[in-house]
């Protein structure tokens, strides 16, 4: 059996940029080409009208999971589309090889829409903790990246979320009704108050970038499932962010948890949030 301990911290020294150019390529080669170019054969939907797929989606998986292996032999890969087919392989979160957790297309609904609200997200983990990430808006020609301990960076700038502005409403994007059932958006129900203004949100990925950035004050979703949130939370982390479930622990990308949580700029702005959630 492989030691990966040190061997991943020396990957990530020698080879994190080749990273992000598999990450770029996949959308050069496979994402941008459709983008706006879609025609309707190209789309699909999953488990609804509001949960769609589509070739890009699908390709720039493909990619990735022949790209990022090779870089780094022993690795797996949790990729949206391949649980989406075959649901067993979520479970390589919780096994002991380093996991590459991919979502190829983050907003896709953006994307088959013509919006520049959409990413790439990747994440390497181990024993469910994310050890590095990176997110790629292709249409915004941006590129974050965070390793942990070492700071998160948005196209080079090192992110500082910094603490929201005292006296200000607390901006937080929440889960898109769309994608929420009655008793989730009961569960959100506590953020309509004083103080605080609730949105809709988009790209996981790109609110995620956005509360690192100290642009947007906090999130606050109902679902769990890794490719949306473990990239993010690690560049929110590494700004100096701080994430906790309705319970006030800290999310686990293996899943497990209790929902609500949030993601926020700072530790006090994570506590208010979740205070909210609870009715605590």
């Amino acid at each position: 059996m492989i030691d990966y301990t040190e061997t991943i911290d020396e990957f990530l020294a020698r080879h994190a940029s080749d990273v992000e150019e598999a990450v770029r390529k996949a959308a050069a080669t496979e994402i941008m080409p459709r983008f706006r170019q879609l025609g309707a054969h190209e789309v699909d939907q999953k488990s609804g009208p509001h949960d769609l797929v589509t070739d890009a989606d699908r390709n720039a998986e493909l990619y990735l999971t022949e790209a990022l292996p090779a870089l780094l032999p022993g690795s797996v890969v949790v990729g949206e589309e391949a649980v989406h087919a075959d649901p067993v392989t979520y479970e390589a979160l919780r096994g002991d090889a380093p996991v590459w957790i991919v979502d190829p297309v983050d907003g896709t609904r953006q994307f088959v829409h013509g919006e520049d609200g959409f990413c790439t997200l990747v994440a390497l983990a181990r024993h469910g903790v994310v050890l590095a990430s990176w997110i790629h808006a292709p249409a915004r020609d941006q590129f974050a990246t965070a390793v942990r301990g070492s700071g998160a960076f948005l196209d080079g700038e090192r992110l500082f979320a910094g603490p929201p502005e005292a006296g200000r409403d607390l901006t937080v994007a929440t889960s898109h009704p769309d994608y929420t059932t009655d008793e989730q958006k009961r569960a959100l129900l506590g953020l309509w108050t004083d103080g605080v203004a609730p949105r809709p949100c988009g790209s996981a990925g790109l609110e995620y970038l956005a509360v690192a950035r100290g642009e947007l004050d906090a999130t606050a979703f109902n679902w769990e499932a890794a490719w949306d949130h473990a990239a993010g939370l690690l560049l929110v982390e590494e700004a100096g962010g701080a994430h906790l479930t309705v319970t006030g622990e800290p999310f686990r990308t293996a899943g497990g948890n209790s929902l609500p949580f949030t993601a926020a700029r700072d530790a006090a702005t994570a506590r208010r949030v979740v205070a909210l959630l609870s009715g605590t």
